[in-house]
């Protein structure tokens, strides 16, 4: 099995080139702000999980998948902001955060699931 076997790596992956695509709108003087932001921290969540895929330590998997977690978080402040600043209309923003928030869900029932086998 492989990262991209994931399905919410494949949903974080699609995400992050969507989250992209939107930052190359912002005016020039936010590319480097607020788009840079958006950019990394989206980026981050589905590079967290791969970075933890797999590991023989259980405990860096864990690690990894909170991480995400907190990306996640940080993803959809930045969106809330984005909103609040006229660059993301508020149907846009609603499709983010529910696709964020299934990705969250996700990532929750593959934490339980790691957890459970490693008391085993």
């Amino acid at each position: 099995m492989k990262v991209e076997d994931l399905t919410v790596y494949n949903k974080l992956f699609q995400l992050t080139l969507e989250v992209h695509e939107l930052t190359m709108t912002f005016p020039k003087f936010e590319l480097y702000e607020l788009g840079s932001q958006l950019r990394r921290s989206s980026n981050s969540s589905p590079a967290n999980v791969s970075e933890g895929f797999g590991n023989k330590h259980t405990n860096i998997y864990l690690e990894g998948i909170s991480r995400s977690q907190g990306e996640i978080r940080e993803t959809i402040h930045h969106l809330k902001i984005a909103n609040a600043k006229k660059y993301l209309s508020n149907e846009k923003l609603n499709i983010f955060v529910n696709q964020y928030e299934d990705c969250s869900k996700m990532l929750y029932g593959l934490e339980q699931s790691l957890l459970r086998t490693h008391k085993k």
